[in-house]
Order: structure tokens, then C-alpha cells, then sequence
């Protein structure tokens, strides 16, 4: 055993995920960043999914070949979550927004898809993709 190498070698801490990694590193906005990522995924996986190319999802979505490079690499400050709807339309889907009174404690933020495409997990089916708790909202 090499010297001073127990002092190298730290416990390990487990902590269970809240299921929102943006919220687990402490980063400001998690849930909105959570709902971006979501959104954004299920926009690439749509593009895949079509074979499109990237200069071809640029134009159908009405942006710019840099912005869907942006989109495939998670860099996704300069999308609003509601410009994301928008692409989706773009892609044929619809997107509803629900309102509705909590039935628990604490009020959540959820992002539900009910068709994931093929590419992006297989097979479809309903599937709740986030989730998040907001105390007193």
C-alpha cells in the first residue's frame, strides 16, 4: 500500500436524488431547468426519430443550425420553456398545459409525455418523465 494513500481514500456519502438533478447540485431555477431538459429531450428525440438532419430541424423549427446543435448538446439557456412548446408543435405535437388543486401537502411541477419516441426509450406508453415538489406553492 502506497504511503499516505488511507488519507487519499475518502467515505463515500449516498443521498438519495429529489429526482431533479438541477435542484440536487443547488442550482437556482431547477425546476424550470428540469422542465427545459425534458423538453429538450423529447425535441431531439423527435428530430432522430424523423432522420432529419440538423440544417433540416433548423428550418422546420424556424431557428438557426447553431441553435439546434445547442438543443442536441443540452446548452439550453436560450430557449424559454414556452419557445420549446412551440417547436414541439412544430413537430406535430400536441402540448397541454393542466391546472388543477393538489390532493397532497405539497404542490408539485410535473412533466408527463404520453408517447416517448422510439429512439429516445424503446417502446411507448405513458410515462411520468419529472417531478417536483414545491412546499406551500
Amino acid at each position: 500500500m502506497p504511503a499516505g494513500s488511507s488519507q487519499r481514500e475518502a467515505k463515500a456519502q449516498i443521498q438519495e436524488s429529489s429526482g431533479n438533478v438541477f435542484e440536487d447540485l443547488g442550482l437556482p431555477n431547477s425546476a424550470q431547468a428540469l422542465a427545459r431538459a425534458e423538453l429538450a429531450g423529447q425535441i431531439v428525440a423527435l428530430i432522430s426519430e424523423r432522420g432529419l438532419t440538423q440544417t433540416a430541424a433548423a428550418r422546420l423549427l424556424g431557428i438557426d443550425q447553431p441553435g439546434i446543435s445547442d438543443l442536441v448538446r443540452g446548452k439550453l439557456k436560450r430557449f424559454s420553456i414556452e419557445r420549446l412548446f412551440r417547436f414541439l408543435v412544430a413537430l406535430g405535437q400536441d402540448v397541454e398545459i393542466r391546472v388543477r388543486p393538489t390532493r397532497r401537502a405539497t404542490s408539485s411541477i410535473r412533466f408527463v409525455a404520453d408517447r416517448r419516441p422510439r429512439q429516445a426509450t424503446g417502446k411507448g406508453g405513458t410515462k411520468v418523465i419529472a417531478k417536483r415538489s414545491r412546499k406551500g406553492s
